[in-house]
């Protein structure tokens, strides 16, 4: 495989539970070297998506090639080129962090030497060097995920599945992982995730899919995704002896009828620009507003807007 091929390529997935479509003509495509989120509703498919890539699942219809092996026909040299870290962590919590990690190390064929070489390496990298010693029972839930992740790398997986890896954690955990996921892409591992934080994957993810009802619904950046709500807008907020409609005239925008808001599309010129043309005409009519801001679409938009008919 050249370093210009798919770490992941999925054509046409077909999956099926008695009569619910799991999977239904899946397709995707997730570049080397980079963070590919799968969004979607619960019951979209992500987890039997990564399931099928893992080799857990078998589909009835439908191409899979990992790390430029098929997934059907290969799966031993699947499994060697992977990593998965599932929602429930795969700990022994009785046993140290550096403990876990030379088990899974001897596990996975390593000397014992090597497996505790690249226990102290993963806990440095991670962030976990001090808590070497300690009972995993005594980690904070995103000291126990980044060592999830560690632990997946031992053998230096070229693609790393993480399904909905910052479930249940608080922000300071979400963070914590949130920057071992960076550090995973940084030794050199592709990272496909799922998700339902949308937050997440606007941090994380170079690319998004979102899943609907088994299939795609959307796909790019999350630019080119808020990109399909419109452009960016400013929102002026006029004092109360202004008149809504005559400040939406004048800056040729619309009156939201609840807030008395006049939204004002940003165009082809910016939001930046906008909002300065916006500051300026107001200012110089010699107009009261109470406040003024350049407003983005969020992906949460983006993710209710796209899903709702998949959901329908």
């Amino acid at each position: 495989m050249t370093s210009a091929s798919p770490a992941l390529l999925a054509r046409a997935l077909h999956k099926t539970y008695g009569d619910v479509h799991a999977l239904d003509g899946f397709d995707l495509e997730v570049a080397p070297g980079t963070i590919h989120a799968l969004l979607g509703p619960n019951g979209a498919g992500k987890t039997t998506a990564v399931r099928t890539f893992a080799t857990l699942t078998r589909c009835e219809r439908g191409e899979v090639r990992v790390a430029g092996h098929d997934v059907r026909r290969e799966a031993t040299a699947v499994l060697r080129a992977i990593g998965l870290v599932g929602q429930a962590t795969a700990l022994d919590e009785v046993l140290h962090g550096h403990e876990n990690l030379v088990l899974l190390g001897r596990l996975h064929g390593l000397s014992k030497a090597e497996a505790a070489a690249r226990g102290d390496e993963l806990l440095a990298t991670f962030a976990l060097a001090d808590a070497r010693d300690r009972k995993v029972s005594t980690y904070s839930g995103g000291m126990r995920r980044r060592l999830d992740i560690a632990a997946s790398l031992i053998l230096r997986p070229r693609l790393l599945f993480l399904d909905e890896p910052t479930t249940g954690l608080d922000p300071r955990g979400r963070a914590e992982v949130w920057q071992a996921v960076r550090q995973a892409v940084g030794l050199g591992t592709t990272v496909l995730m799922t998700t339902q934080y949308l937050d997440e994957a606007d941090q994380l993810a170079d690319r998004i899919t979102v899943m609907g009802a088994g299939r795609v619904i959307a796909e790019g950046t999350s630019a080119e995704l808020k990109s399909r709500l419109g452009g960016d807008r400013v929102i002026v907020t006029p004092g109360a002896d202004v008149d809504p409609g005559a400040l939406a005239a004048l800056l040729h925008g619309s009156v939201d009828a609840e807030t008395r808001a006049v939204s004002v599309e940003a165009g082809q010129a910016g939001g930046t620009a906008a909002l300065l043309g916006v500051v300026r005409t107001i200012d110089s009519a010699g107009i009261a507003v109470d406040d003024v801001l350049l407003r983005r679409p969020t992906l949460d938009e983006v993710f209710l807007h796209l899903t709702e008919g998949a959901h329908r």
